[in-house]
């Protein structure tokens, strides 16, 4: 298996110099649009497929639709994004993080930097978005736009759980919880998803966890979870997730390493991905190894299209992926 060609993904030139293209964490193909999210807004971007490319960037603050706990402005980090019929979903990474070192900084001021730990809550939130012709909504008849967060966000509700609980006050990248993907499944009580966590990584096994997020009987712009979280431990050989993706009954499992490192990255999948708990590593396949680069080219969004192969989206771009509008992904044929 390996990368069999190329798509432009072509972005507005406000975005080009917010670098959006350039922070690419989410994908997901919704007939003719392909929706993206970066790291370092609070926005969902849509492009549409033209001419062999994906063109005719629109942008959509997620302020326009539901209550963000730290405003319009604050990045929400989203890191996962998941369709199913009539919804699109947005996930933040729910992590902490440590403040980054920069050159020049003294030896007092790195210090001071390493010491520090910050919350930012527009990082803590899941999105439910109705779409009404491939456009979110803020309702659409009965069905509305709603938010876990604030005093409900996933983390929080991890606080008694023996396996993560320890890792809540840990920054993602010192493998602390960190959300990097979303896939969703529908079924005759609404959409059960499957949560990827990059970090923490136990002893080698990676997490995901399985919700089932409803309308809040008492606030419909609000969700809670209709049913408590189940956790499936994967033996991902010491690897995270960094995306997930449907694949008719299975799951595919973008993979990379919990910490600040740069590969190896795989796609894995996992057959039947609504049975397990534990999950070793011989029910698991490894369906290809991704390219990345020293501090460049990280995969971190993946999706099945329409034609059947897997497109793969990159953070921090490599000047040979950059195009004079945009980026290119990578397709791979799926046997």
């Amino acid at each position: 298996m390996h990368v069999e060609d190329r798509m432009e993904l072509r972005f507005h030139e406000g975005a080009q110099s917010a670098g959006t293209h350039e922070n690419l964490s989410a994908i997901r193909q919704d007939g003719p649009y392909l929706w993206i999210a970066g790291d370092e807004t609070a926005t969902i971007e849509r492009l549409t497929s033209r001419d062999g490319v994906y063109d005719d960037q629109r942008t959509f603050d997620l302020a326009d639709f539901v209550d963000l706990p730290a405003g319009r402005d604050a990045e929400a980090d989203i890191e996962g994004l998941a369709r199913t019929d009539g919804w699109l979903w947005a996930v933040g990474s729910h992590s902490l993080k440590r403040r980054r070192l920069k050159p020049g900084h003294s030896a007092d001021k790195a210090r001071r930097r390493l010491a520090t730990v910050l919350r930012e809550e527009n990082r803590f939130v899941l999105v439910r978005l109705p779409l009404r012709d491939g456009v979110p909504v803020r309702a659409d008849g009965r069905r509305r736009a709603a938010v876990l967060s604030g005093d409900d966000n996933l983390a929080d509700m991890l606080s008694g759980d023996p396996h993560l609980a320890p890792f809540l006050k840990l920054p993602g990248k010192d493998n602390g919880l960190d959300i990097e993907g979303i896939a969703a499944r529908p079924d005759e009580h609404g959409d059960r998803l499957y949560v990827g966590l990059r970090g923490p990584v136990l002893r080698g096994w990676a997490v995901l966890l399985e919700i089932r997020p409803a309308t809040h009987p008492r606030d419909p712009s609000r969700l809670r979870l209709a049913e408590p979280y189940r956790t499936h431990f994967l033996d991902l050989d010491g690897l995270g997730v960094r995306d997930l993706c449907p694949y008719g009954d299975d799951l595919l499992i973008l993979t990379g390493p919990s910490m600040d490192l740069d590969g190896p990255v795989r796609v894995v999948r996992w057959r039947n991905g609504s049975t397990g708990g534990v999950v070793a590593a011989t029910d698991l396949e490894t369906v290809t190894e991704l390219p990345y680069g020293r501090g460049e080219d990280h995969p971190e969004g993946l999706a099945v299209l329409d034609d059947g192969r897997l497109i793969v989206v990159y953070d921090s771009p490599s000047p040979e992926r950059r195009t004079a509008a945009g980026v290119y992904a990578d397709l791979i044929r799926l046997d």
